[in-house]
């Protein structure tokens, strides 16, 4: 008997739009604020998903960047409207992966974001094991988080 494939969904989006300050001499959006815009993408999905700072302290967890790569596609100026989209892939163990992509209005990837992260045990100071089952755990809606 066939299964039937899962419904593909559109990952996690939030919109921002290029400030002026944020651009370097040539006018373009400056490398570092790609992080930015990809961190603020991030904390959205959590607070989307039920999550919240206080939550992961109250249980004794962080959660913790230990790689991210930029591919830089095309530049963005100063008024870009842009939506900055967030997924999570649990491979299991200590790590999971988040792909982040920095889409311009027209559909055009301004940037590609590949982070690795973890969540640490604030008091061990040691990155604990299954963390999907935190974020499983605290959320309201884990369905954002791909579990």
């Amino acid at each position: 008997m066939a299964r039937e494939r899962e419904a593909v969904t559109e990952p996690f989006s939030v919109p921002v739009t290029v400030r002026g300050y944020e651009t370097d001499v040539q006018g373009h959006l400056n490398q570092a604020v790609y992080l930015n815009y990809a961190e603020h993408a991030r904390w959205s999905l959590l607070r989307a998903a039920g999550i919240t700072q206080a939550g992961l302290i109250g249980k004794g967890v962080g959660p913790v960047a230990l790689e991210t790569t930029i591919r830089y596609r095309r530049e963005l100026l100063a008024g870009d409207e842009v939506e900055v989209t967030c997924a999570f892939d649990w491979s299991g163990g200590k790590t999971f992966r988040m792909e982040q992509t920095i889409r311009k209005a027209d559909g055009t990837v301004a940037a590609e974001i590949t982070a690795v992260g973890g969540l640490l045990d604030l008091t061990a100071r040691k990155l604990i094991a299954d963390p999907q089952d935190y974020f499983k755990e605290l959320a309201t809606d884990p369905s954002l988080f791909g579990l």
